[in-house]
């Protein structure tokens, strides 16, 4: 992240094309000279315009193709939470932004060094983000009047000199479009809509991405309509050709790929990754896989995922509303399945009594929450990390539950894996806390080979397994386990197995209905002393020089833009150590050790202070948070200042 960006240049070969692998058929370069190529190490990208605008296509593709290139990547989707802002004005403004680069890289980037605006909503929203210097490529065609009015400019400011700090592009994307798509048949309303695949286009020259991936994915989706496919392509090698003949643009980019770790490599976004997580617990453990799920932004990706994959035994429900859906869920775990419910912040509310139901129960179940912007229905397309206390006591009673926190769009894969271990070896409901960022961000992700997967293989009761006074057996479902202190597991209809269910408290053992008070201590404590018990990873501290005295912590989404300050610091010579936490619940059993070995400990969060309250109250550190709840995630040069703070307080305290 603290790399400069090279600004020397390289005059390409003689056809012009080095780095363009799979690049439509360019316009006749014969007679023109050829232009020079500017080798960069990374780029952020935004692409910004009207909902209806085809942003997040727009950006998704372009990610697809950069993915294929091998760069390292990572994106931010951001899109109004209204299904359809009026046009033209600041709320309905959506936009993609990729960073991307020749070496590893961790976040989306603070700040783009391009922006393609679609029309003056889009210019003025993401304006203030940009440094001076950075491109911008306006579509001309928007600026009208009227448009201009809509969001508050009183003059035009492609005209006014108030972009004079920045690179500015001024092109007709829509007149251009149009043109290009005169003898296609489609009327104006259907051809101005693939100005945005004209712009791909031209941002695929400029950047050297490859482009037969982007046409047979048109056609592929647009099968059923193959002259809308045929537009949108010939649109697209418009607006590659416009970049490689106009004069506006004089130079084009190059960012040669990344030496990333070998493997067979994709692009996946948090909540695929966490879908693919989910059906290869199915598969490892043996058990059908079971959503119950109602709809919720941002979790419903899961559902119309996991939906396409009933060739791997996935059933999903979509249930009329939270509670049906975690209903369902939990009588699928009941029935000897692997049950799944998914949802966000206020279907958590919802759910918290049969949550609450599965602790009684003991039963495996995966809670995954997506979290996002609230209270109530707050920011629904936004990020936060503000359930983490809602997952840990949003239940009335003692009802102790695990809980698992991924750190990259990636990690969700392994994170669904570990989130069933857990349920299945312990027999408890999980909570699997992802968040919007990592929900809709990308990032290259290596496949893993199968026999990298752990075995999660159950074992159900299959026969009775107490013996009565009288010699007979009988099966008693709360028999525990020594070392895990799980219950059996055992399938509604085993002969012989017939056992008590309900939330209502159990006797130890038996399972039967008990009010007696020594017993309810007991089993409350039991529960408890289950999930305290739960064996988890020891915490890894990274500490190159083993000297520093700033400890940052982390969970969750932070990973990437805490990562990324760390090293600036470091690059600026400061000693700094930095550890995550992906197991929220039970803690690392070394994490008060790590805490101790430290003078200062910074929490970095998403909220108003929910780890760092944990910390406080279970270890009696002095945990200094640093918060953040704008819907957005952290930005590493505001967390490289942070952290240098820190470490100048400490020296200063040793001058005095």
């Amino acid at each position: 992240m603290t790399s400069q960006v090279d600004q020397s240049e390289a005059v390409d070969g003689s056809d012009g094309s080095e780095g363009r692998a799979g690049s439509a058929p360019p316009a006749a370069r014969q007679g023109r000279p050829v232009k020079p190529t500017r080798r960069l190490d990374r780029v952020i990208i935004r692409f910004a315009g009207d909902s209806g605008d085809g942003m997040q296509l727009t950006g998704d593709r372009f990610t697809s193709e950069t993915a294929s290139f091998g760069n390292d990547l990572s994106t931010l989707p951001n899109f109004p939470a209204e299904i359809r802002a009026p046009a033209g004005t600041l709320p309905g403004v959506s936009s993609f932004q990729l960073h991307f680069a020749d070496h590893d890289i961790l976040t989306p980037g603070d700040a783009p060094n391009v922006l393609v605006a679609m029309n003056p909503a889009a210019l003025k929203a993401n304006l203030p983000d940009l440094p001076h210097g950075a491109e911008i490529i306006v579509n001309t065609d928007e600026f009208t009047k009227r448009a201009l009015a809509k969001v508050g400019y009183a003059a035009d400011p492609l005209t006014d000199g108030s972009l004079d700090a920045f690179r500015l592009h001024k092109v007709p994307l829509t007149t251009l479009t149009l043109e290009a798509l005169k003898e296609s048949g489609l009327a104006r309303k259907d051809a101005e809509r693939a100005k945005n695949m004209f712009a791909l286009g031209l941002l695929s020259w400029m950047y050297h991405r490859p482009t037969g991936g982007t046409e047979t994915f048109l056609r592929q989706k647009f099968a059923k309509k193959p002259d809308i496919a045929e537009a949108n392509i010939l649109a697209f090698r418009a607006g590659w050709n416009f970049g490689e003949t106009t004069e506006d643009f004089a130079v084009s980019y190059e960012i040669a790929p990344a030496a990333l770790p070998s493997g067979t490599y994709r692009n996946i976004s948090g909540n695929l990754a966490l879908s693919y997580g989910l059906i290869a617990a199915s598969t490892r453990s043996g058990l059908p896989l079971f959503l119950g799920s109602y709809p919720i932004t941002p979790a419903s990706d899961i559902l119309h995922e996991l939906s396409k994959h009933k060739n791997f035994g996935v059933r999903t429900f979509q249930a009329e509303d939270e509670i049906a859906g975690i209903g369902a869920a939990l009588g699928a775990a009941f029935g000897g399945a692997l049950g799944v419910t998914t949802t966000s912040g206020p279907g958590v509310a919802l759910k918290s009594e049969t949550i609450g139901l599965a602790v009684s129960l003991e039963l495996p179940l995966l809670v995954v929450d997506i979290q996002r912007g609230g209270p109530s229905t707050g920011l629904p397309t936004k990020t936060e990390q503000a359930d983490l206390l809602q997952a840990m006591f949003g239940r009335n009673g003692e009802a102790p539950v695990p809980v698992v926190a991924p750190a990259t769009p990636a990690e969700c894969f392994t994170a669904a894996l570990e989130a069933a271990r857990i349920a299945l070896t312990y027999r408890t409901p999980v909570f699997l806390l992802s968040d919007g960022y990592l929900a809709n961000g990308s990032e290259p992700w290596r496949i893993p080979a199968v026999d990298e997967l752990p075995d999660l293989t159950v074992d159900f009761a299959t026969e009775p397994n107490h013996e009565l006074p009288d010699g007979s057996r009988a099966f008693w479902p709360y028999k525990r386990d020594a070392r895990t202190l799980a219950r059996p597991w055992a399938v509604p209809g085993t002969p012989g197995l017939e056992h008590r269910i309900g939330g209502i408290e159990k006797q130890d053992g038996t399972g039967n209905i008990s009010y007696d008070p020594a017993n309810h201590d007991f089993m409350v404590r039991t529960r408890q002393a289950k999930v305290d018990g739960i064996e988890v990873p020891p915490l890894e501290v990274d500490d190159p020089q083993g000297d520093a005295r700033v400890l940052v912590l982390g969970w969750g989404s932070t990973y990437g833009p805490i990562t990324a300050a760390v090293r600036r610091v470091r690059a600026d010579g400061g000693r700094i150590a930095q550890a995550h936490l992906r197991h929220l619940n039970p803690f690392p059993a070394n994490l008060g050790q790590v805490l101790h070995g430290y003078d200062r400990v910074i929490v970095p969060e998403m909220n108003l202070g929910q780890l760092a309250l944990l910390l406080r109250a279970k270890y009696l550190v002095d945990a200094q948070s640093y918060n953040q709840v704008r819907g957005l995630p952290f930005k590493a040069a505001q967390l490289a200042d942070v952290l240098h703070a820190a470490i100048g307080t400490l020296d200063a305290e040793d001058q005095r």
